[in-house]
């Protein structure tokens, strides 16, 4: 098992920053592929990037030239680095892992964190 805590969130202006990071414990993080996803109050969860265990990285087309994820293996932790934020990219941002490499489904991933709000303002 592993257990995942998001950190980061906070109040950003718009064409601003932020820096997430989700720090893991338990089995080794290069057991596994860890995604971000976010919600919107009474949407559905969407995802948002990944890493799998090789390095590899996949984005959703609306954040694709704007975040980055990267992960640490010494350190454990993972991060999505959020450049020029828009106020669509205002939700809860969710940390998750999984074992399956690159995926993009939610229902793939089994171990979640609880999550860090982000608020873009204008």
């Amino acid at each position: 098992q592993v257990q995942l805590v998001e950190s980061g969130g906070g109040l950003v202006q718009v064409g601003g920053s932020l820096r997430l990071s989700c720090a893991t414990s338990g089995r080794p993080l290069s057991a596994y592929t860890i995604g971000w996803f976010r919600q919107v109050p009474g949407r559905e969860r969407l995802f948002v990037a990944a890493t799998s265990w090789d390095d590899g990285t996949v984005y959703a087309d609306s954040v694709k030239g704007r975040f980055t994820i990267s992960r640490d293996n010494a350190k454990n932790t993972v991060y999505l680095q959020m450049n020029s934020v828009k106020p669509e990219d205002t939700a809860v941002y969710y940390c998750a892992a999984t074992g399956s490499i690159y995926t993009t489904r939610m229902t793939d991933y089994s171990y979640w964190g609880q999550g860090t709000q982000v608020t873009v303002s204008s």
